[in-house]
């Protein structure tokens, strides 16, 4: 199955955080890959979203303005499983 992609946007790199800006329309995915720092997520718009990993697939819904946070080493798939365009911030901690 062929997805759109997420597209991502480059707000901040320097010696500490990068910072990407991801936008989803309904059905994008960013692609499986892995994280290699640990980073913060805070989602601009609420959605749902399904991952996709080596464990199989879950679900997760995101509220606006309620951040949570992942060690490195994730490895997945990020997909806007809703019906309405979704974004979210992510800082990568250098």
């Amino acid at each position: 199955m062929t997805r759109p992609k997420a597209t991502a946007t480059l707000q901040v790199d320097n010696e500490r955080v990068r910072v990407y800006r991801y936008d989803f329309a309904p059905g994008a995915e960013t692609g499986h890959h892995r994280h290699g720092l640990d980073y913060v997520i805070v989602p601009v718009t609420d959605g749902e979203l399904l991952i996709e990993s080596a464990a199989g697939e879950t679900r997760a819904s995101l509220q606006a303005g309620v951040s949570y946070s992942r060690l490195a080493g994730v490895e997945h798939n990020v997909v806007n499983a809703g019906s309405q365009p979704l974004s979210f911030i992510e800082v990568e901690l250098k």
